[in-house]
């Protein structure tokens, strides 16, 4: 199966016509989610505190986690007590649920714990949105909805669609391609922001589209016995898109003797980990992975994390700050 995701995974990213099978399974794709999204505008609702969504229409990789960070962070320095809501994605959880410093991100969701500890802001995780919304009210006095733009159940001030710096894949919608709507569909964005490193970007719309990405930062040891920052490492992830991480490390100097990717949201097994630690070299995981593997991860062996600084292009959080106010 993991094999299977990256094969289909490499189609959307390549300039390759995708196989007729896949061409075929995305038309139904369009059809029905074109009716799911209008059934939820239909039933939307206005929640009791202003909401600003970040969202995206291509599948996994275009860094709505980190930057859904830095929005809350940022917002949090201005005087707001922002609230993040996120569905809970790779968790087994089902009504929404605040988290807390002992959540369990295999109950709540990686990325649920990835943006309760990087923000340090109350977090409500469940795919129950307009529940969860109704429960931040009492935590803070405004709403960022992660993952938001198919979410069409809430009203928000101010809509922001991330794509990556490279763009939308080979065009085509789940699952020959990587779109989860068309780029039709960006006319409901309030601000197109592209993400990650480019030394130039294709736009997309009309609009003017801003800029944020992160630039590599260091190495930081997060579990085992102490060791010095390695120049050489065990690459293991499970996001979408791994090879962005790998080239990370690259710039950083690291020499990446194996990599290992899986799915986006794996749960690490043992042997999986056992396959990383036997080539008996430092292993190197991102923020996301980190979260579920510190608890489980060899006491006698380092575990280190790759660093990253979001970067924004000047007066993007002046406009979003706009829209709320």
């Amino acid at each position: 199966m993991c094999r299977l995701y990256q094969k289909i995974e490499q189609i959307w990213w390549s300039d390759d016509q995708p196989p007729l099978l896949l061409r075929a399974a995305s038309h139904f794709y369009r059809i029905i989610n074109r009716h799911n999204l209008n059934n939820r505008k239909r039933r939307s609702i206005s929640p009791s505190l202003p909401m600003i969504s970040v969202g995206n229409i291509t599948a996994g990789g275009s860094g709505k986690t980190p930057f859904v960070i830095w929005l809350a962070i940022v917002l949090k320095n201005e005087g707001f007590q922002p609230v993040i809501l996120c569905r809970g994605d790779g968790g087994k959880g089902g009504k929404p649920e605040l988290l807390i410093d002992s959540s369990d991100p295999q109950k709540v969701g990686d990325e649920a714990v990835l943006l309760y500890q990087g923000s340090g802001c109350p977090v409500i995780s469940g795919k129950d949105r307009v529940h969860a919304a109704q429960m931040a009210q009492e935590h803070g006095d405004i709403i960022i909805l992660d993952d938001g733009f198919q979410y069409r159940q809430l009203e928000r001030v101010c809509d922001i669609v991330l794509i990556p710096a490279e763009g939308i894949g080979n065009g085509h919608p789940v699952p020959a391609g990587p779109l989860r709507e068309p780029t039709q569909s960006l006319i409901r964005a309030s601000l197109i922001v592209r993400t990650g490193e480019a030394d130039e970007l294709k736009p997309l719309s009309s609009d003017k589209e801003w800029h944020w990405w992160c630039n590599e930062s260091q190495l930081e040891q997060v579990a085992g016995l102490h060791h010095e920052i390695p120049d050489r490492a065990v690459a293991l992830t499970a996001i979408a898109r791994p090879q962005r991480f790998f080239e990370s490390l690259e710039k950083l100097g690291v020499d990446i003797i194996e990599s290992y990717s899986f799915p986006d949201h794996h749960l690490f097994s043992t042997a999986e980990i056992q396959l990383a630690i036997d080539h008996h070299e430092a292993v190197v995981v991102t923020s996301k992975d980190a979260v579920k593997l510190q608890n489980i991860w060899p006491a006698d062996r380092p575990l280190w994390v790759l660093t990253q600084k979001p970067m924004a292009e000047a007066g993007l959080f002046e406009v979003i700050k706009d829209f709320i106010q």
